[in-house]
């Protein structure tokens, strides 16, 4: 017997001997009441980060349940992460001096495979040393063929409904990473950027965007503000750096009288306001910044350059025709990032598919409200409600190769789109014909791992779904309460008529010593696993649930650690004496 205890030894022992005696699998017979957990699939696209290591939670309460006769099912899983994935593997590429502009699709989409194939391996082995007791037998992934086939169903059922639409709207475009996003991906930053005041005709406007100025298609005032009134339904002629122009002013509501001068520029093509007057007013969408975030051949001889070269140039050109009547240096303003490199989100019009969210998210509110689902906290379901009676239609197209194609083919004839299984259609149900081809866009990947908790049941082992739906625990970050929770309950209510889960709980992020949040940055990210071996697992474990509360974050630190650590030494520490006769302690 060793006379120090090594947790890592025993910690590894007692895991493997407790999955080869299949203890981590349910005992399902007609009398074991099912309690079910789906891991919240982690990105198969690097090593596990410390917010993996509150999978302890979820641990807890599958090894209590178990303990206590239930038919306990703890289900994992990993997730492809679409553009998440591509990111990371092209900072990968990018190191080579390549990019993934050097492949075509299907070479891209295998590297990427491969890629993550090693990384899945990896993050198994890790959820392993941690010691989560989780059925292996049940593991699935988002891109295994059977979770893609249901992904594929519920897409064609949602089009059959009327509740998916292909159409033409401005969405949330990264011109660095070439792809649209949906509203909550867009991190809106606070800025200080000059707000220009500039004469059109009889009128002065204020913008913070001048280089759009050759999308305007209007320029509007609020119906009720008396100080224009004899301008609505003018035709004006003002004075541009390309030349004299005509525009015609137009009432609507959604101007505000206390912005500026009360006139505002209209642009449809470039500010989701402007879209929507737009369509009030039967306005031109005029597309003046491309999806390469330089402007196109309607900015004249500003065409070409980048958005910000172009602003100053325009200004400058301005100025000399004494076009602008005075400038804010400071206006405080939020302007849409995107949440993965910074780049300034660019509103740009694009033909995508969308989910007619609003009617989905009905049936989601009066889940929580009838009790059918608990979030835990509570305090936590006032942001939910919120969030779900002001969504807006959501955009599930991604111009990215990793991921689950869009099952959608468009006639080369006619145009028109059909929808599959993802099978090519034989030929054209509109015109006949047979040139057919799929969309080159891939799905959200919140809109399949919104399917999760059915996708996995219906495609893991025969009798699963009827067993274990709905599942019983939801655990995971506040953070994800919007991205992933509120769809699983209402693509899971859509596609199965019942919930996917009894009860959300929410854990807070976990941060460093000083309770900043874990970043490369700033040097303070800490690996579960270098814990795991310098204090042993069972520490580690004991070290984020001990004196927690959900819905609060909480410091991670050494000495929280050393203690946790002289803990289960002293527990697991060999027997003296009339002890020996009995063997060590072990823990579950």
């Amino acid at each position: 017997m060793d006379k120090v205890y090594d947790q890592a030894k025993t910690e590894s022992k007692w895991y493997k001997f407790w999955e080869d005696s299949g203890f981590f699998q349910p005992e399902v017979s007609p009398k074991g009441k099912p309690f079910t957990i789906i891991l919240p699939p982690p990105n198969a696209n690097a090593d596990l980060h410390f917010g993996h290591a509150m999978y302890t939670i979820e641990d807890i309460l599958i090894r209590y349940h178990r303990m206590k006769g239930f038919a306990a099912l703890w289900l994992p899983g990993a997730d492809h992460a679409g553009f998440e994935t591509q990111v990371v593997f092209e900072k990968h590429l990018k190191k080579e001096g390549k990019s993934r502009f050097d492949f075509d699709r299907e070479t891209l989409y295998q590297m990427i495979w491969d890629f993550v194939q090693q990384n899945k391996g990896n993050m198994e082995g890790q959820l392993k040393r941690l010691g989560f007791s989780l059925d292996w037998s049940r593991k699935k992934f988002t891109l295994d063929p059977d979770i893609i086939k249901v992904v594929y169903q519920t897409f064609i059922k949602l089009h059959d409904d009327g509740l998916v639409y292909r159409g033409q709207r401005l969405v949330n475009y990264c011109t660095k990473d070439g792809t649209s996003f949906s509203d909550l991906e867009v991190i809106y930053e606070e800025r200080s950027d000059p707000l220009y005041y500039i004469k059109y005709g009889p009128l002065t406007l204020a913008t913070t965007r001048p280089e759009t100025k050759f999308g305007d298609t209007a320029v509007a005032v609020n119906p009720k503000d008396p100080r224009y009134q004899k301008y609505i339904g003018q035709e004006l002629e003002i004075e541009t750096v390309l030349g004299k122009a005509t525009i015609k002013v137009v009432a609507d509501e959604a101007v505000d009288p206390e912005f500026g001068t009360g006139v505002v520029k209209v642009t449809p093509a470039h500010d989701p306001t402007d879209f929507e007057m737009g369509e009030r007013h039967n306005l031109e969408v005029r597309q003046v910044i491309g999806f390469d975030g330089r402007l196109n051949e309607k900015a004249g001889r500003f065409a070409g350059m980048k958005v910000m070269e172009a602003r100053a140039a325009i200004v400058e050109e301005m100025q000399k025709k004494g076009l602008i009547e005075k400038v804010d240096e400071n206006y405080r303003h939020r302007v849409g990032t995107c949440y993965k490199c910074g780049t300034t989100i660019e509103p740009l019009p694009l033909e995508q598919w969308f989910v007619k969210a609003n009617q989905l998210a009905k049936p989601a509110i009066e889940a929580i409200k009838s009790g059918k689902i608990k979030i835990h906290p509570k305090s936590f379901e006032k942001n939910y409600y919120h969030w779900m009676k002001n969504i807006k239609d959501w955009n599930i197209s991604r111009q990215i190769v990793w991921g689950i194609r869009i099952p959608a083919f468009q006639c080369q004839k006619c145009q028109e789109w059909v929808v599959t299984t993802g099978e090519v259609p034989d030929k054209c149900p509109k015109c006949g014909s047979v040139n057919l081809v799929q969309d080159s866009d891939t799905f959200d990947t919140w809109f399949s791992s919104g399917q999760w908790p059915f996708a996995t049941l219906k495609t893991t082992q025969p009798g699963d779904f009827e067993k274990f739906y709905p599942t019983s625990v939801m655990e995971t970050g506040y953070d994800i309460l919007f991205f992933w929770v509120a769809r699983m309950v209402m693509l899971g209510l859509y596609a199965t008529g019942d919930v996917p889960f009894r009860d959300v709980i929410l854990h807070g992020l976990v941060r460093d010593s000083l309770g900043q949040k874990m970043s490369k940055s700033k040097g303070n990210i800490v690996s579960p696993l270098e814990i795991a071996d310098q204090y042993g697992a069972d520490a580690a474990r004991m070290a984020l649930v001990y004196g927690t509360a959900l819905g609060h974050d909480q410091a991670l630190s050494h000495p929280k650690l050393q203690a946790m650590r002289n803990f289960t030494n002293k527990n697991s520490a060999p027997p003296k004496k009339s002890d020996e006769a009995t063997g060590p302690a072990t823990s579950l």
